[in-house]
């Protein structure tokens, strides 16, 4: 009935669809054409011939009805609902075939899923049961393997605590070995015993908690001490057996004074061959020593019973033999060094050789003896050694410890290093008293020695050794005709010197000051002292000596040139000044050291001031304010430490240059000392313009200046440069000092040409004067010159102009000048 309601509902519907007036779906002009068309076409087909239609019908479905008449819209809606239900049956057809098929299948599936659950409840039954059976299974392979576990398990814990019972069952076994009276120190059953005891220590050491561990770890160490004991008692009967058999031959033949090398050769055979009994045991000690504090206290007991059984049987040969060797060599202290320093190196090797033996390394104990042993040669050699006063004594002894002792012997051999220890103290104890006397004997031989006549006898015993040197030339010139220089004899003091720098190289020819003989005694001793000091002392102790003693040095020459000066010329005081001078200089020139020391003083100016402070302000001193003089004085009142550097190198040249410098001022006056008196009165005299109106200014009296310096030129410019020659030896030396000279000279020259020009001296008062030009001047005493044949004269160019010369230097050297002499002399 509803379904009748609905599709009349739908028909009404659809009649709504076109209506008149508010229609629901109205069609478009396009849509009623196509209905249009279409009716047509299915009029069309029904108008067709009978045989298609026959044709048609045939090829339908048997189910198609042929299309009954439609008239109205109810119709064609009843058609066409029936056409919709026919066609949608025509095509679910095959769908309702498959799907009852499909129905089919699904039947089928049921009842094998069916089939299959029940396989599969009879499968999980089945699994189950298995699983229960296997749970069995495991759980009994489980309580087996626990049941081994624990079987295994107790097995180890009763073979730990039998190993650990056994250090503990252990103590009686190991006392009853100990106490066992065939058992021998010197054996291997008794240091297995030892080891095992040390075993056993060990573990009670490192396992305290375990139960009784520490009354066994007493029970142990009781017996390592035992074993200790017996050890000790073995090594002590063993080495009192060999000192008794080293000593009782001595102590029954007291009186007999056997030889040194018998003597070692008994006291080193018994102990070497008691060497071998003691070796294993002090080879076990010793490596037991290193990890264990006890053993290392027993092996520095051994060592030092050693050691005083050693002391108790070479100590009194050893100092007998130094004693002998002292009373050989009384006076001869370098030999009785060398005998001492011998004898105690072979102690020194025989003992170590002998340690060596019985130790495998050198411990301090044997350092202490050995040190024992050579105090005895400090305590020989010392008291001869306080008392030399002989600088080469002291040298060579310095010499022979440091060289011949503590270089060459105790630097390549360890087991001499207590030797070198006491060379060591015995060479500070030389090189002080080395020191003490050396400053001794610079003062007392260099500073306030008194010259002889013939250590003055300046220019004379020049003049003595030339003639000598050449009568003997001549003498060797007519034996032979091959070229032959003359050679000074040059000491040992001098080859000391020159073998200081390797360069150093004699002169072949030279000048009779140069021969080492013929020096100022305090130059000689001077040089002579340092070259033996030079070897034996520290740089800076050598430093210090050393300038002092070229202090002393350069007084003792400057006192000996004005004593020369006094009695011959004040040229000779120079030129010797100058000569021992540059061979101090050049003579010291190889030590390699720096000739500075430092002194420090304190400077008490600020204490004076202060004080002067303190005075000026009596009221100030008890002040509360900031102004107390109390307080000023204290902080500002304190003396400053100032450090003064002394170069003595320096020294020699400063008064080398003095000297020069004077021996040029007095060589210029010398040549042209009236000339530089009218000059200098001429100078001071003003005016000028009326100088020539004086007496001593007229055109004679200024003549007779000239004409006497040209005469003094003539007459002493040869003998001095002869002096010279005979002094310096040395050209260019000569030529660097002879040089200002000659410019002084040429210079006062020319300043009598400008004080003439200046004070309006007519041409024919200079005709007068005559004084001649910088060019006849250096002609002239070029002529003049005896000796300066072949020197270089310095070429003086076109004549000066007198405005541009300036007054000569008479008192400065240039300093470049005298380092060139002092460089290229001797």
């Amino acid at each position: 009935m509803d379904n009748n309601m609905s599709l009349k509902e739908i028909q009404s519907k659809l009649l709504l669809w076109e209506a008149s007036e508010n229609p629901l779906a109205p069609l478009t002009a396009d849509q009623r054409e196509a209905i249009l068309d279409l009716e047509s076409l299915i009029l069309g087909v029904s108008n067709e011939p009978e045989e298609d239609k026959s044709l048609e019908e045939s090829s339908k479905p048997p189910e198609c009805s042929p299309i009954p008449p439609v008239d109205s819209t109810f119709d064609f809606l009843d058609w066409y609902e029936d056409l919709c239900e026919k066609n949608i049956k025509a095509d679910d057809s095959p769908y309702e075939a498959y799907y009852r098929q499909l129905e089919d299948r699904r039947n089928e599936c049921v009842s094998l899923n069916n089939q299959i659950g029940a396989t599969m409840a009879d499968l999980n039954k089945l699994t189950e049961e298995y699983e229960l059976v296997s749970n069995k299974t495991n759980a009994l392979h489980l309580m087996s393997e626990q049941l081994l576990a624990d079987q295994n398990k107790l097995s180890s814990i009763g073979d730990d605590i039998k190993q650990k019972l056994h250090y503990f069952t252990q103590v009686e076994h190991l006392s009853q070995r100990l106490s066992s009276p065939t058992m021998s120190v010197n054996s291997e059953a008794f240091f297995t015993v030892l080891a095992k005891i040390d075993d056993c220590l060990e573990y009670m050491k490192s396992n305290s908690s375990f139960k009784e561990a520490h009354t066994y770890l007493v029970k142990y160490r009781h017996l390592q001490s035992r074993a200790i004991s017996l050890i000790r008692s073995y090594v002590n009967h063993v080495l009192n057996h060999a000192t008794e058999q080293v000593l009782s031959p001595n102590e029954e033949d007291s009186t007999e004074q056997e030889t040194m090398d018998t003597a070692y050769a008994v006291y080193f055979g018994k102990f070497q061959a008691a060497a071998p009994k003691l070796r294993m045991v002090i080879s076990e000690i010793e490596s037991r020593a290193e990890t264990n504090p006890d053993y290392a206290s027993l092996l520095s007991d051994i060592k030092r019973e050693y050691a005083s059984r050693r002391a108790r049987v070479a100590g009194a040969p050893t100092a007998a033999a130094l004693a002998a060797a002292a009373a050989r060599h009384t006076r001869d202290h370098c030999t009785l060094a060398r005998a001492a320093c011998s004898l105690l190196a072979h102690a020194c090797r025989d003992e170590c050789a002998l340690y060596s033996h019985l130790f495998a390394r050198v411990s301090p104990e044997l350092e202490e003896y050995l040190q024992s042993l050579c105090n005895g040669l400090y305590e020989t050699l010392r008291p001869h050694i306080i008392h030399i006063n002989h600088l080469e004594t002291l040298a060579e002894l310095c010499v022979i410890l440091r060289v011949e002792v503590i270089e060459e012997q105790v630097s390549n051999d360890p087991s001499l290093n207590a030797l070198g220890a006491t060379a060591r103290a015995l060479l500070q104890d030389a090189q002080e008293r080395l020191v003490f006397r050396a400053h001794v004997h610079l003062r007392a031989d260099v500073l306030h020695y008194r010259p002889a006549p013939g250590d003055l006898a300046y220019p004379d015993k020049l003049e003595m050794m030339e003639q000598i040197a050449l009568s003997i030339q001549e003498q060797s010139l007519k034996r032979s005709d091959s070229r032959n220089s003359m050679m000074s004899d040059i000491s040992a003091t001098s080859q000391e010197v020159a073998n200081i720098n390797v360069e150093a190289q004699r002169r072949p020819q030279a000048s009779p000051a140069d021969l080492h003989g013929m020096w100022y005694p305090g130059v000689r001793r001077t040089l002579a002292a340092l070259s033996r000091l030079y070897r034996c002392l520290e740089k800076k102790v050598f430093q210090g000596l050393a300038q002092e003693a070229i202090s002393l040095c350069v007084q003792s020459v400057d006192a000996a040139a004005k004593q020369i000066s006094a009695t011959k010329t004040n040229i000779d005081g120079e030129l010797f000044q100058i000569k021992h001078l540059l061979i101090l200089r050049e003579q010291i020139a190889p030590f390699q050291v720096d000739f500075i020391i430092k002194e420090t003083s304190l400077d008490f100016s600020n204490v004076k001031n202060a004080a002067y402070g303190l005075i000026q302000k009596p009221r100030q001193i008890f002040s509360l304010n900031s102004n107390n003089a109390l307080l000023e004085f204290l902080l500002e009142g304190t003396p400053i430490v100032r450090e003064h550097l002394l170069d003595s190198r320096k020294e020699v040249d400063r008064q080398l240059k003095a000297c020069c410098e004077t021996f040029i001022k007095d060589a210029t006056e010398l040549l042209a000392g009236p000339m530089i008196s009218f000059i200098e009165k001429a100078q001071a005299f003003t005016p000028i313009e009326q100088l020539k109106t004086q007496p001593w200014a007229t055109p004679e009296e200024t003549a007779v200046a000239v004409k006497e310096a040209q005469k003094r030129i003539k007459a002493h410019l040869a003998p001095l440069q002869r002096s010279m020659q005979l002094y310096l030896a040395n050209k260019e030396t000569e030529f660097i000092l002879f040089r200002p000279i000659r410019n002084n000279v040429v210079g006062y020259f020319v300043q009598i040409e400008q004080v003439l020009q200046s004070a309006g001296y007519s041409y024919e008062d200079s005709l007068i004067v005559a004084c001649p030009t910088p060019e006849q001047v250096s002609v002239f005493i070029s002529s003049a010159s005896l000796v300066s044949r072949g020197e270089p004269v310095p070429p003086y160019g076109k004549k000066r102009r007198t405005s541009a010369v300036r007054k000569p230097s008479v008192t400065r050297v240039p300093e470049a000048e005298v380092a060139e002499s002092a460089v290229s002399n001797v």
